[in-house]
Order: C-alpha cells, then sequence, then structure tokens
C-alpha cells in the first residue's frame, strides 16, 4: 500500500505540479480532502509560512505533510512582491490583478533590465518520526512587461527565460517541470524521500 502524502494546499495549480514531480511512489491527497480550510499565511519569509501552512495540516491529518511557499521577487522592486505574490493587488486578487499591479509599478523602469527570480520553500514534516525538513529551490529569469503565454498561473507571463528566449507562461507543464523553482525544491524533497524509504528497508 502507498503511503499517503498531504499537500498543504488550496491552490489547485501548485498541487498539480507538485502531484506530478512526487509521480506515484505515494497517494498525494491535498488538506481540501480533510476539509481543512485555508491556513493563514502570517509568516514574514517563504520559509516562516511554510512551516506555518505544513504544522496546520500535519496536526489535523497525522499525515506525511508537504507545503510550499513560493513567490516571485523583483529586484527593483527590493523583492517584491515576495511573500505576497499571491495577494500583491489584494487578499483575494487574481492572477490577472496581481500582474496588472506588478506591471503598474515597473511601468517607470520600462526601458531597463527588470531582474528577477521565483523562489519556493518547501517544508516536509513526517509526524510519525517527528522530523521536519526544508528544501530550497530558485529560478532566474527577468519580467517582461507584455505577457507572453497561456501557460502556468500567477505571473508565468510576465517571467521571462533568457537561455530559452521563452516566458515561463510559453512552457509547457513538463518543461516547466524541469526547470522552475518549484521542480529544483521538489528534486531535492524526492531524493530525501528516496534515501529515506533505502534507509528504512
Amino acid at each position: 500500500m502507498k503511503r499517503k502524502i498531504v499537500i498543504a494546499t488550496m491552490n489547485d495549480h501548485k498541487a498539480s505540479e507538485i502531484r506530478a514531480l512526487i509521480g506515484d511512489r505515494y497517494d498525494v491527497m491535498t488538506q481540501s480532502s480533510f476539509s481543512i480550510p485555508s491556513v493563514p499565511e502570517t509568516g514574514k519569509t517563504f520559509e516562516e509560512n511554510a512551516l506555518i501552512k505544513a504544522d496546520e495540516v500535519s496536526q489535523k491529518t497525522g499525515l506525511l505533510t508537504l507545503a510550499d511557499d513560493s513567490g516571485l521577487e523583483v529586484d527593483l522592486l527590493q523583492g517584491n512582491p515576495g511573500v505576497y505574490s499571491a495577494r500583491y493587488a489584494g487578499p483575494n486578487a487574481t492572477d490577472a490583478e496581481n500582474n496588472k499591479k506588478l506591471l503598474a509599478e515597473l511601468e517607470e523602469f520600462k526601458d531597463e533590465k527588470i531582474s528577477a527570480r521565483f523562489q519556493s520553500v518547501i517544508v516536509l514534516i513526517d509526524p510519525v518520526d517527528g522530523s521536519k525538513n526544508i528544501f530550497h529551490g530558485s529560478w532566474e529569469g527577468r519580467i517582461i512587461l507584455k505577457p507572453r503565454g497561456k501557460n502556468g498561473f500567477g505571473y508565468d507571463p510576465l517571467f521571462y527565460i533568457e537561455d530559452l528566449e521563452s516566458t515561463a507562461g510559453e512552457l509547457n507543464q513538463a518543461e516547466k517541470n524541469k526547470l522552475s523553482h518549484r521542480a529544483i525544491a521538489m528534486r531535492k524533497v524526492t531524493d530525501y524521500l528516496t534515501k529515506k524509504t533505502l534507509d528504512t528497508e
């Protein structure tokens, strides 16, 4: 029987990406399967928010729990939107509203190269042995002021990767899952889980 792992998120896009990255070794569920409401993200860093979400869902389910907190850091905006990426234009902002606010704030820099990166911090809590591990991933790029691509979510249509001459919004999920900040962090998670399984066999 596959071991259950719960993704502490209410974001279906994020859950889909993480499911694809975990593969079929685990029975992957989300907190909505347990009717757990959204966990307030009151931390000031990605790490604090990921820990808050993982702790809450792990305590309520008693299962292996994974929580990701991630966002976009724009250098010309002193690292903003950062931990507020998902609610940059307000508590219930849509992706389109967040993108619109970001573009408005960057209008004055339209003649400059707008360097940016996506950051992902993933916390994995195992209530069986009490372990709590943290994994990081980063994806460098720049912001363009005209959206390109219909794939992905969030700021993907504005996030341009020089080497690919493409935005994250123009990549399919398989391509994005080889390169993204979340993919980098999740490779570290799966390597850890594989080693842990081998150590207990």
